[in-house]
């Protein structure tokens, strides 16, 4: 399985002249995964704020409106797969899509996954690449 994957090409985050900051969701539902990311992207420059399943991640598309959603696959309730279902349904391109994964999921659901998301990396992520990705000026 690759460490990382890309099925688009381009600026990955669209902000516009008066952004100044990339806004990130990193939903996972383990809780120290989640937290850590987010601090280390927070120290990083980014904006960035945890949510802990499906559900959550949705409820701050409204009211944190971020640029970029960093997402396990192997969540319960609203799975990462499904996750991805619904948010490019809601909001198409406009909000880029990374999902994350260890090896312990199943092959068909990385695949299916990987046709809805921008990119894709197996964990550990490895953050200088995650970085590029979020940033790649």
């Amino acid at each position: 399985m690759p460490t990382h994957q890309n099925r688009q090409t381009g600026s990955p985050m669209p902000l516009d002249s008066s952004e100044e900051r990339v806004r990130v969701v990193v939903v996972d539902d383990l809780s120290d995964l989640a937290d850590n990311l987010t601090e280390l992207l927070t120290l990083e420059g980014f904006d960035a704020v945890a949510a802990r399943g499906g559900q959550e991640a949705i409820d701050l598309v409204t009211t944190f409106k971020p640029h970029c959603m960093l997402f396990d696959i192997a969540m319960p309730g609203i799975d990462g797969l499904e996750l991805a279902r619904r948010l490019r349904k809601a909001h198409g391109d406009d909000l880029v899509l990374i999902a994350m994964t260890g090896k312990h999921v199943n092959e068909a659901r990385v695949a299916d996954t990987f046709a809805l998301v921008d990119h894709y990396f197996a964990k550990p992520l490895e953050l200088d690449q995650l970085l590029r990705v979020l940033d790649p000026r």
